[in-house]
């Protein structure tokens, strides 16, 4: 698997888009990254640029942008309401695939250092970057901000790890900067119908993970409590993995509830959103919607989506689009601007934007079959089959979630709607699959095969690019014949008004493993390694005698039910 990180610089910029051109142009001069979003504030004047590539590149794009920031952005005049310490304030790396957190650390390490040795900035690390347990905390790192730079310079307790410890000129202009490796962070604001910064603070204090200050008798100006070292006691907040903090935002004219989600796992998104609105609301106030800064990981909204069907009742086996725009209503999403899943979410903006097959209409899909080509073909309408058969099954269990007077069993229906559904997606893919293992074979034929040793490459790839494509069938069977269970359960228990659909759905579903077997007996057939290639028929037929009898079984029953509605 390749690797691949993501890096997130926050620049202390967000008003002037001519210096952040400059910025993300570096960012972009560096081959293999892809530079997927940027997101400037202007209250805050602060740019949020999340690019991802492989380790090197990532790094060598951090670099040069945390270069020309320098270059263009002097923090002596620099105002905002976000706390900042530095032209490049903060640059994480987070591990996105292919990679684990402490080769991750490495390459952040290895950056920072460049960094203070090459720009002459002072440069702290941080998360799980940092060399000290108490740099591990960002706000930590952070503290006193530009303004008490010079200070924490001279300290022999926060002096940086890398770079100079004297606040020169040209580091009065620069400012520090913090780079760590940390897990995905979700940066995320709640829209309040207030204009109180003490009140939004005061519900960031409840929900935030620190807490707030625990006082004697009155909460606000009471005595503050300390232990026996004499440092504050604090009131835990009800959100784990949760930082957060109230301000006012000019420019929308409301405040908000600022907060960055460090684990989504132990607090997911729409688990902030219930607790904010539950909190907001004790105090008097509404949370309107809300603003998710840079980008955000599918399953966030995906779950928060799943979430709210959940809490309504209603069946969360429907199409992703659909999940996502729940998502995005219910969390009030579009609040302050058009919220656009394709810009903002990380696996859209980084899937492989070639035409599939799946793409095309279905008269534009039967068309391309009919063509000259081989491919698309039996392989890929197997496939197809297979999908069409499952989402039959998972129609019937969104139809018999909703039927009236079934409400009570709304859970058992959504769960065989949420099988079926991933059953359908992922035979859908094997479509495209099939059809790329076989122009894979095509490709070899390709290959040059002059001398000895291109005939040896070009042998040893046919042979690979054979076992794949037998593979891939095997996989549209053993994926298909799970379908069967959906189609039983909504043929036994489903609305009995659309017994027909699961009986077509189970035609499909066998034709799709009779099909798909008969591409891994083909293909199989090209392979040298005959114990691989028998055991691979073997399964094949195996599965289809199971399809053949859970066939037979399950007309049966749709034709007793067919009969008893007459």
């Amino acid at each position: 698997m390749k690797k691949l990180i993501e890096c997130v610089p926050n620049f202390s910029e967000g008003r002037d888009m001519s210096v952040i051109d400059q910025i993300t142009a570096e960012i972009k001069s560096v081959n293999g990254v892809s530079l997927l979003n940027v997101d400037p504030g202007y209250a805050t004047n602060r740019t949020v640029v999340t690019f991802i590539g492989e380790p090197d590149d990532v790094c060598e794009a951090a670099f040069r942008a945390t270069k020309k920031a320098k270059e263009l952005i002097d923090m002596r005049h620099h105002h905002g309401e976000h706390p900042r310490i530095g032209a490049t304030d903060v640059c994480p790396l987070v591990p996105v695939s292919g990679i684990t957190m402490d080769e991750t650390v490495a390459y952040a390490r290895r950056l920072a250092e460049r960094v203070g040795k090459e720009l002459g900035i002072p440069v702290y690390c941080y998360e799980s970057a940092a060399y000290t347990p108490d740099r591990k905390n960002l706000a930590v790192v952070r503290a006193g901000e530009y303004e008490g730079l010079s200070q924490k310079l001279t300290d022999p307790h926060t002096k940086p790890d890398f770079g100079p410890s004297d606040f020169t000129e040209e580091v009065a202009r620069s400012g520090a900067s913090i780079i760590g490796a940390r897990d995905f962070l979700l940066a995320v604001n709640f829209n309040l119908n207030t204009t109180s910064t003490r009140r939004a603070n005061a519900i960031a204090f409840d929900v935030r993970e620190k807490g707030r200050i625990k006082r004697e008798g009155n909460p606000i100006t009471g005595k503050k409590v300390t232990d026996a070292n004499g440092h504050d006691v604090y009131i835990p907040g009800t959100l784990k993995g949760t930082k957060a903090i109230g301000w006012y935002i000019k420019e929308y004219g409301i405040a908000q509830v600022s907060m960055n989600i460090t684990d989504i796992n132990a607090t997911p998104l729409h688990t902030a959103f219930e607790e904010v609105c539950a909190k907001a609301m004790a105090r008097g106030v509404r949370v309107t919607g809300t603003e998710i800064v840079g980008l955000v990981p599918k399953r966030v909204l995906i779950d928060a989506g799943k979430y709210f069907l959940n809490k309504q009742h209603r069946s969360d086996g429907i199409a992703e689009s659909e999940i996502v725009k729940i998502a995005i209503k219910s969390l009030g999403l579009e609040d302050l601007c058009p919220f656009k899943p394709e810009e903002k979410v990380i696996e859209y903006l980084i899937a492989d934007k070639r035409p599939r097959l799946v793409d095309m209409t279905c008269e534009a899909f039967a068309e391309e079959t009919a063509s000259e080509s081989p491919a698309p073909g039996g392989g890929s309408v197997s496939a197809y089959m297979g999908a069409l058969g499952s989402a039959l099954g998972t129609m019937v269990a969104n139809l018999s979630a909703h039927k009236p007077g079934w409400d009570d069993r709304w859970d058992f229906f959504t769960t065989y709607a949420e099988k079926g559904h991933d059953i359908m997606a992922e035979l859908t893919a094997l479509v495209d699959e099939d059809t790329d293992a076989f122009n894979a074979i095509m490709d070899v034929f390709a290959m040059p095969k002059s001398t000895p040793e291109e005939k040896a490459i070009r042998a040893t790839a046919l042979q690979q690019a054979t076992l794949n494509a037998a593979q891939v069938p095997l996989k549209t069977m053993r994926c298909a014949y799970r379908a069967f269970e959906v189609l039983e359960a909504m043929a036994e228990h489903g609305n009995p008004n659309s017994i027909s659909d699961v009986g077509v759905g189970v035609l499909a579903v066998r034709a799709a493993i009779i099909g798909a077997m008969l591409n891994v007996k083909i293909n199989s057939a090209g392979l040298k390694d005959r114990d691989t290639a028998d055991k691979l028929v073997a399964e094949a037929e195996e599965l289809v005698r199971k399809a053949n009898e859970y066939e037979a079984v399950l007309l049966e029953k749709i034709e007793k039910t067919i009969a008893g509605s007459k």
